[in-house]
């Protein structure tokens, strides 16, 4: 067994003994992932789940480029041609 990193080279034995501790390691962020090895070559990685804000770090910008709007389009005009009455969730008054 080796760390580096906060990765952890573990052999399949090994990883069987101690799995459910070593994926309690995972879930609280001490470890960034296990390499499980079978005869010194790396069989599985193991890696905690993003977190919510991981996944939305990911996501910012994910677009940038990929829409174009057409010249003069105001972005800061309204869309609604009725009132949006929010209070009661209807677009419109009845």
């Amino acid at each position: 067994m080796s760390v580096s990193d906060q990765t952890l080279e573990i052999r399949a034995s090994e990883f069987k003994a101690k799995c459910l501790e070593l994926m309690d390691r995972l879930a609280a962020r001490k470890l960034t992932r296990i390499v499980v090895t079978k005869r010194g070559r790396p069989v599985a990685i193991l890696s905690p789940p993003p977190t919510p804000e991981e996944v939305a770090d990911g996501l910012f910008g994910c677009l940038k480029g990929q829409m174009i709007a057409p010249e003069g389009f105001d972005f800061t005009a309204p869309v609604l041609d009725e009132p949006l009455n929010a209070a009661e969730g209807r677009l419109y008054e009845e």
